[in-house]
């Protein structure tokens, strides 16, 4: 397989061939190559639909989580939300589409970075909006405890024991609760 890509705007470019790379992982090195990884399918109904390749955790990072992912057109990666502990980061490599972040919907392109900080401020929405397949590389710390907060569904998800993302072996606690349920602090303590 060769790809070509060019630097919008600039006469840099680069040519990258298949063929000059192994396609055995190294075992003394974390070197991965994408096309080393198998395509992990994610979908729930229509709207969220998702190609995802892990490359941190296959090339043994622990506290840098790294993605690529393919959006089919018209769909949308995963629900609008944002984290508490984790910052989050995307580098769009090919195609267009529409980023919802706190409030706003943002045209996106290939070249773009964006950056997601902890909180509320920092909500976002991937959707391809475009005829063709949007792919991009999410990029993350891998902090845990953390909580995501889902916006348009008022609920939160808690992680610990492994961050959202990672080793779900690892994970001593997923779960999801509607961000309205509260108990008091003794309940159930007599």
């Amino acid at each position: 397989m060769t790809l070509s890509w060019q630097l919008p705007g600039t006469n840099f470019s680069l040519r990258w061939d298949s063929k000059q790379f192994p396609k055995k992982m190294s075992d003394t090195h974390k070197i991965i190559h994408v096309e080393q990884l198998p395509w992990i399918e994610l979908s729930h109904g229509h709207r969220f639909r998702v190609q995802r390749k892990q490359l941190g955790a296959a090339a043994g990072n622990e506290k840098l989580g790294c993605s690529l992912y393919e959006v089919p057109p018209g769909c949308r990666s995963w629900p609008y939300h944002y984290h508490y502990a984790n910052e989050e980061a995307i580098y769009v490599l090919e195609g267009r589409g529409t980023l919802r972040m706190a409030g706003e919907e943002i045209a996106i392109a290939s070249g773009d970075y964006i950056a997601f900080p902890a909180g509320e401020s920092s909500a976002h929405q991937m959707i391809n909006t475009s005829e063709a397949p949007l792919r991009y590389l999410c990029f993350s710390t891998m902090i845990e405890p953390d909580i995501t907060a889902y916006p348009d569904s008022n609920k939160i998800g808690v992680f610990a024991g492994a961050a959202p993302g990672g080793s779900k072996e690892q994970r001593t606690l997923n779960a999801y609760f509607p961000t309205d349920a509260n108990t008091d602090y003794w309940q159930g303590e007599e």
